[in-house]
């Protein structure tokens, strides 16, 4: 199975937090934190349209200057999500700049803050020296799923967080494939149909839900001609398609270690494909890790164990322990394994 999300660490495992996710064949990423993020490149920030912020800390938010520098100009929207206090730090590193040459600019810069009594939303505008419009406050409703709630639904995931305590909220993510859909290009290409385009729309119309019997005309690149041919959902589906289960991806960062934030991790990482979690201290230091509100590497491996997750990548390691990086993973490794 060709997986939908490709994963990558931002930085790395003693740099600033970040997670960039690519949705293959999308043309479309996703981004988690904003530490700093030069190692990305103008191209890879491009693709990243919706931003999740764990929290505003320095090493997880000073990169977005530079995600607002190759945006700016573009005809593009940048969707962030995040935790209460949101909205007014992205205005302070607007209000950071002077914009009296950006009338006509395309760029759109949307903010959602969650709160427990309903969301915050706000828009700023480029043309308009991106001045602060904020919406009219939105229930949770149906967004509120045990200890997390839904951040981002989209026909293909969703994307949920949960609220953990590092002496303000601090968000963890958990990004959802609703289901995969495998195309068995064999059977394809013995009934004389070409691979392209055409099979994005069949995923997308499994995603959304459409009938069996849903009818759609499909635009068809041979070799040598194109053409335009009816096709029936459920008859595709039942030819072509094998549905799996989905990708699941984790990313948690600057938590203490108690029992709630345990609860609340377990919870949002059970059963992912992989746990991305913080893990800046050895155990021999968990005291101090508690008092500076993070997690060993032997607290992550407890978790991710718990959970039953299949992978377990820690980083975001102190510089206290620069040279001793295989320490702290082989220490994450061994309580994920239980030995």
């Amino acid at each position: 199975m060709n997986p939908s999300f490709s994963s990558i660490l931002v930085n790395d495992v003693f740099g600033d937090p970040g997670l960039f996710v690519e949705v293959r064949w999308a043309k479309r990423a996703l981004l988690f934190d904003l530490g700093h993020n030069d190692a990305l490149g103008p191209r890879r920030l491009l693709r990243a349209n919706d931003i999740f912020i764990s929290h505003t800390h320095m090493d997880h938010f000073i990169g977005f200057d530079a995600l607002l520098r190759v945006a700016l100009g573009r005809g593009k929207t940048l969707r962030l999500y995040g935790p209460p206090g949101l909205i007014a730090n992205v205005e302070g590193k607007l209000h950071g700049y002077t914009w009296n040459l950006v009338d006509g600019y395309p760029l759109t810069i949307t903010v959602q803050e969650f709160h427990t009594d309903g969301i915050r939303a706000t828009t700023f505008h480029a043309a308009d020296g991106f001045q602060r419009r904020d919406e009219p406050r939105s229930p949770t409703g149906d967004r509120t799923v045990g200890e997390s709630f839904s951040v981002l639904h989209d026909p293909m995931f969703t994307v949920h967080a949960t609220a953990l305590n590092h002496r303000i909220p601090s968000y963890a993510y958990a990004l959802q494939e609703q289901f995969h859909v495998n195309v068995n290009k064999e059977r394809l290409h013995a009934a004389g149909l070409p691979v392209g385009y055409w099979l994005k729309d069949v995923k997308q119309y499994l995603w959304q839900g459409k009938p069996d019997d849903f009818r759609f005309v499909a635009t068809l690149y041979h070799e040598h001609h194109k053409e335009q041919r009816e096709f029936v959902l459920g008859e595709v589906r039942e030819r072509f398609i094998t549905i799996t289960r989905g990708q699941k991806i984790t990313y948690v960062v600057d938590a203490r270690y108690d029992e709630e934030n345990e609860r609340k991790i377990v919870e949002l990482a059970r059963g992912a494909d992989i746990f991305y979690c913080e893990a800046p201290y050895l155990d021999r230091d968990a005291e101090k890790a508690r008092d500076r509100y993070h997690l060993t590497a032997r607290q992550a491996g407890i978790m991710a164990k718990k959970a039953g997750v299949r992978e377990l990548v820690v980083f975001h390691f102190s510089p206290r322990y620069t040279g001793l990086g295989h320490e702290i993973e082989a220490e994450a490794r061994d309580a994920f394994r239980g030995t």
